[in-house]
């Protein structure tokens, strides 16, 4: 049970700095509540489970090489820029809103995958920390064992994700107009920062 804990300490450790999917959680929750901002977490975690799996398989040395890399980090600038642009862009135009689409749903929950499976941070530590401590782990315990173990960490992911959203959700009842645009603008900013980074990781790996 103590190393079920650690481990799901280790799923809130992952969650809890503020980068590009918390920032779209808040952004998200504050605009439109709860429910979405729960989604863009919730895909975000199936991007996680996804990459768990490829660890399982066995599939650390494929991302190692040079081309790999370069192509991850120029997809997850692309993918972070463009959702800091659109945020951008209608940073004047958001409202609150209470909304509760399905396709809305299903479109939100999407942009959380697609966020964090283009990721190269993400998939830096899933397939380097993670299978670093996987392989420490395999060594005393079992394979069903593994994947208890691992569920813990995905608890942790769950736990942070819904006490996101719960804040967001929270916090959209006391914002007004200004405030909102004003959030937009800076969630915005952080997701192109972010992308820029990953931009800047591409032309090193390009050019060096």
């Amino acid at each position: 049970m103590g190393v079920f804990i650690s481990y799901l300490i280790l799923g809130l450790s992952i969650s809890a700095p503020i980068g590009p999917v918390n920032a779209a959680q808040i952004d998200k929750g504050i605009k439109e509540g709860f429910l979405h901002a729960w989604m863009v977490g919730i895909g975000a975690m199936i991007a996680d489970i996804f990459y768990m799996i490829l660890v399982f398989l066995g599939v650390v040395h494929l991302i190692d090489q040079p081309f790999v890399k370069t192509f991850l980090w120029l997809f997850g600038c692309f993918v972070l820029t463009y959702s800091g642009v659109e945020s951008l862009l209608s940073a004047r135009k958001v409202r609150v809103s209470g909304d509760r689409g399905l396709s809305s749903l299903g479109k939100t929950l999407m942009s959380g995958f697609l966020m964090s499976v283009s990721s190269p941070l993400s998939i830096l530590f899933w397939l380097g920390i993670y299978g670093s401590v996987l392989a420490e782990t395999a060594a005393i315990a079992e394979r069903t064992q593994l994947l208890y173990y691992s569920s813990g960490i995905i608890a942790g992911i769950m736990i942070w994700d819904f006490a996101m959203a719960g804040v967001a959700g929270v916090f959209r009842n006391f914002v007004t107009p200004g405030i909102l645009a004003s959030i937009s603008v800076l969630s915005g900013l952080s997701l192109i920062g972010f992308g820029g980074y990953f931009g800047v990781q591409a032309f090193r790996m390009l050019f060096t």
